[in-house]
């Protein structure tokens, strides 16, 4: 059974972890491509970033700019570190999800409330390495 994706949440991409790196990003983010930062991310003392939306409305998608270097400050470890490039997909059910990828045996990670949303955020591999994100869909 395929899992049931409802929308494309965001990419996640790195960047340095200084304020000069930030103060960079936010340059080319917000001042180059035009992009609006988003005011409700919560801070996370371990990854510091911004969020910007590609549509302005709230259901729109968004780049998650993240601060590190190496293996990040929330990682398990250098394989589960959700500062890794990544896609975000929100799911019908989460749940129904980490079964599926049980079912087909593929290994996971969760973290749950990192960025204090309520919802758990479950990371995995695609055959090639690409790191996917999925959460439950926006209420």
């Amino acid at each position: 059974m395929a899992i049931e994706i409802t929308q494309l949440l965001h990419a996640g991409v790195r960047i340095g972890p200084d304020d000069e790196d930030v103060a960079k990003a936010e340059d080319f983010y917000q001042g180059l491509l035009g992009l609006q930062r988003d005011g409700v991310r919560p801070h996370i003392p371990t990854i510091p970033g911004f969020w910007v939306n590609v549509k302005d409305d709230e259901r729109g998608q968004q780049i998650h700019i993240m601060g590190a270097e190496g293996m990040s400050k929330a990682a398990r470890s250098e394989k589960h570190d959700p500062t890794r490039h990544h896609l975000a997909f929100a799911v019908r059910d989460l749940d129904a999800a980490r079964a599926e990828l049980e079912n087909r045996k593929i290994e996971f990670w969760v973290y749950e409330g990192l960025v204090g949303r309520g919802s758990d955020q479950v990371f995995f591999e695609d055959p090639f390495g690409n790191v996917i994100e999925l959460q439950d869909a926006p209420a």
